[in-house]
């Protein structure tokens, strides 16, 4: 299965990975920018990410209740955003692009580091 991650400066990171991992979890394996800053629990929402494909969208179970709430406070919501934590891949979204939003909605000073342009 493989995976491809665009970043906040546009670059893409193509993984192979196993069915029934997450996409948080893969992210935060590559060291690219995922914050997950409740684990992975559906209780934040740091892990959004916006699904490239609409009929792999599609493809995946519909979010549960819980990530519809998380998603609602989410920065930069679109018709095919997810919450990375609650996307484990499958055969059925394999090949699968995601970009990583520009922002995330739990921000903290290390998000500001670097951010002055003298």
């Amino acid at each position: 299965l493989h995976v491809t991650f665009i970043d906040k400066e546009g670059a893409e990171h193509s993984f192979e990975v196993s069915a029934g991992d997450n996409l948080m979890d893969i992210a935060q394996a590559e060291d690219l920018e995922m914050e997950g800053a409740c684990g992975g629990s559906c209780a934040c929402s740091t892990c959004h990410v916006i699904v490239e494909d609409p009929e792999k969208y599609d493809a995946m179970p519909e979010p549960s209740d819980d990530e519809n709430d998380m998603l609602d406070l989410a920065f930069g919501l679109t018709e095919t955003s997810r919450l990375g934590c609650q996307v484990k891949m499958s055969k059925e979204i394999d090949g699968v692009r995601i970009r990583l939003p520009s922002m995330t909605r739990n921000l903290q000073a290390a998000d500001f580091k670097g951010a002055k342009k003298s």
